[in-house]
């Protein structure tokens, strides 16, 4: 097992119903957090290097690079995806770079100018065999498909798949990024009607925000990759508060950073194992 193509992970999940991770690595101690968690599972793993992360580390070669490394040296499947891109040219370089998807994500622009930019994208990516992931919310909506009150219109969903040919779509159900309370309300018959009217895979941004028994009925629904970046942000500060507090004299930062990625691995191989049930 090592780096494998975005594909054939969401091809495998869909046709049985199920759900895979996708995880958000902020710095090489994520990364190696989430491959570990994966190898706990004993399941495969998304590892998703966001257009903030990249911006954060001065460039997407440096964190894409070891991120890459991690994954290849897994003993599990890990394909890596460029999350939430709105600068088309970093979508290509994450495509020279080896990723296995990327997500254009234009559900800020206008419904026509999202179809022209994601069409053009993933008519380029899958020349290459990479995976394309866009993001639908309400037309024209400046904030994104993910501020809250935001929904996705199935018929809508339909069109812009059809005009772009996208292999994935994050759709716009009730969930909202960055949140810290698992109090999201879901919308699960739009889940279902969404679902019925795509023949691609649903993507579900922001479930940090969602409970644990809510994200199974979103699965059950119809959702196939669940997106988690600040649930697990919470945790690896949370554990170094913690050893901080209990070893005020440490100043090795591999010591405190070594309990934020324990912690990290637990959370992540539970949810991996909650979203594969």
């Amino acid at each position: 097992m090592t780096l494998v193509l975005t594909r054939s992970l969401m091809d495998s999940a869909y046709q049985r119903g199920v759900a895979i991770g996708a995880f958000n690595v902020l710095h090489l101690e994520t990364a190696e957090a989430l491959v570990a968690a994966a190898e706990q599972a004993e399941l495969p793993v998304i590892l998703q290097i966001s257009e903030n992360c990249a911006q954060y580390h001065g460039g997407l070669e440096p964190i894409a690079l070891s991120t890459l490394a991690v994954a290849r040296a897994s003993a599990v499947e890990v394909a890596v995806h460029l999350d939430h891109a709105q600068n088309e040219e970093l979508v290509y370089e994450a495509i020279e770079l080896g990723f296995g998807s990327v997500m254009y994500d234009g559900a800020h622009l206008g419904f026509d100018e999202n179809v022209a930019i994601t069409a053009r994208i993933t008519q380029y990516a899958q020349s290459r065999s990479v995976y394309v992931e866009a993001e639908l919310g309400a037309v024209g909506g400046k904030d994104g498909a993910h501020t809250p009150g935001v929904r996705t219109d199935p018929g809508e969903a339909a069109a812009f798949v059809r005009s772009t040919g996208v292999d994935a779509l994050a759709v716009a159900v009730g969930s909202s990024h960055a949140m810290t309370e698992r109090v999201a309300a879901v919308d699960y018959s739009l889940i279902a009607r969404l679902r019925a009217a795509l023949d691609v895979p649903l993507v579900l941004h922001g479930s940090s925000g969602i409970a644990d028994e809510n994200i199974v009925k979103a699965i059950r629904a119809g959702m196939t990759k669940i997106n988690v970046s600040t649930q697990l942000n919470k945790h690896f500060t949370e554990a170094i508060r913690g050893y901080l507090a209990a070893n005020a004299a440490v100043v090795d930062s591999r010591r405190y950073g070594a309990a934020g990625r324990a912690a990290v691995v637990q959370e992540a191989a539970r949810l991996m194992r909650l979203f594969a049930a």
